[in-house]
């Protein structure tokens, strides 16, 4: 048997593009009768850079979490790689391309542990990746009292604040890296290869799949996601900061994000579009409780429950598949 025609990837679960719509609907009318106004330029660009920040760690996020495995690590990776791409350019337009190279160097190195420690040593990828990240976290606490190193002027123009009309080149950004994960997954060796781990490592195995390159390759791909969100964010601030990653929330959110999406946190099962949509229904979330000044923790009440739903509903979906 082909592992690449085992289990090929499945197109993502279309009904968060239905909530996507109704949250906007909603919630622009609520906005409308408090007063305000959702669906102008400022909140749709404010929109649109929030998703792009956190949809580039969520697609990365995606591609382990469909392989079976999981990345806690990504938080700490991003507030590094601000802190190489902007101690790196130190304010210098020459230095851009060694800083950016640099950065994803370095993200790349730590999804490389990642992934040798979850397919060498056998540690379970929860506790191996929480663990990079908290020695990662020591290196940050003790190294960092704040911001640190200047962004150069030319990324700050372009990555952090240049718009195509109301569209961020940040989203484009976003858009690109989710087009090439898509055709990775649907249309490669290794999408399949993925898929196939994720649904079951030991057919996957016996059928000639590398299990552990796959894994390896997609931590690795991972911490590269998480690298570029980083070089992002520092162009948005202007500056290296060691712990915007972790006051981001982006380990949880993003995991929130692909299991929105309707990728199954066992693995096996999802794709890169739905975890946008999770993303994009985040962030518009976010932009109505702005408009509508709610609580912060209110904020997160309502967020949390949204993802308890999402997953309550894919494993009565998944039961329901078992039992038929």
């Amino acid at each position: 048997m082909n592992a690449r025609s085992l289990l090929p990837a499945r197109r993502p679960v279309p009904g968060v593009f239905v909530a996507l719509a109704l949250t906007l609907a909603i919630g622009g009318t609520v906005v409308m009768i408090d007063g305000g106004q959702l669906f102008n330029q400022p909140t749709t660009v404010s929109l649109l850079h929030v998703a792009a920040g956190l949809g580039l760690v969520a697609v990365g996020q995606t591609l382990v979490i469909l392989g079976g495995s999981l990345d806690l690590s990504v938080a700490y990776v991003i507030s590094l790689s601000t802190l190489v791409a902007a101690e790196t350019m130190n304010g210098s337009d020459g230095a851009l391309l060694p800083a950016i190279g640099l950065a994803l160097t370095v993200s790349a190195g730590v999804g490389l542990l990642n992934g040798l420690l979850v397919t060498k040593l056998r540690i379970n990828a929860f506790i191996a990746t929480l663990g990079v990240g908290l020695l990662l976290k020591g290196y940050l606490d003790s190294g960092y009292d704040g911001p640190s190193g200047t962004t150069a002027p030319a990324l700050v123009q372009s990555l952090g604040y240049q718009r195509v009309g109301p569209i961020p080149l940040s989203f484009l950004l976003l858009v690109a890296v989710t087009g090439a994960a898509w055709f990775a997954l649907s249309r490669t060796r290794f999408g399949h290869h993925l898929v196939a781990v994720g649904g079951d490592p030991e057919v996957a195995r016996l059928s000639g799949v590398r299990n552990d390159r796959v894994l390896v390759t997609a931590h690795v791909l991972c911490a590269l996601c998480a690298g570029l969100a980083g070089i992002y964010l520092a162009s948005r601030l202007g500056s290296g900061a060691p712990r915007v990653g972790t006051e981001g929330l982006y380990d949880l959110e993003s995991i929130a994000a692909v299991v929105i999406g309707g990728t199954a946190l066992a693995g096996g099962r999802g794709g890169v579009i739905g975890t946008v949509g999770g993303v994009l229904l985040l962030a518009s979330i976010d932009a109505i409780f702005n408009q509508l000044e709610v609580d912060a923790f209110f904020k997160q009440v309502i967020r949390g429950a949204i993802i308890i739903a999402a997953v309550a509903i894919y494993a009565r979906r998944a039961m329901r598949k078992a039992a038929s």
